[in-house]
């Protein structure tokens, strides 16, 4: 395993271990969502690079729209909880309440 493989490979584990373990704020939650997102895109744009295809992919530019995307409905649902709920604290949003 090269170190750039091993590099991805940390930057999304670490960034999912902090997705599961600081769930206290919707914007840690929200930051490590972008963090997992940022390596897979770092991973897929290198990835024709370490195998030598000539062509470049497009996949990359489509993650990273649909990245931006899901950063816009983030950013809008923290705003939105927080005007409702006065706070960004995961444990005071109860699913089951209109």
């Amino acid at each position: 395993m090269s170190y750039l493989h091993f590099s991805f490979y940390a930057a999304f584990t670490l960034s999912s271990l902090g997705l599961a373990f600081h769930r206290t704020h919707l914007i840690s939650a929200l930051l490590c969502l972008e963090s997992m997102m940022l390596s897979l895109y770092v991973a897929l744009t290198m990835w024709p690079i370490q195998t030598q295809t000539p062509s470049a992919s497009v996949l990359p530019t489509i993650m990273l729209t649909f990245s931006a995307c899901e950063a816009g409905t983030g950013l809008a649902l923290l705003v939105a909880s927080t005007r409702t709920h006065g706070s960004d604290h995961l444990h005071n949003f109860n699913l089951l309440q209109c």
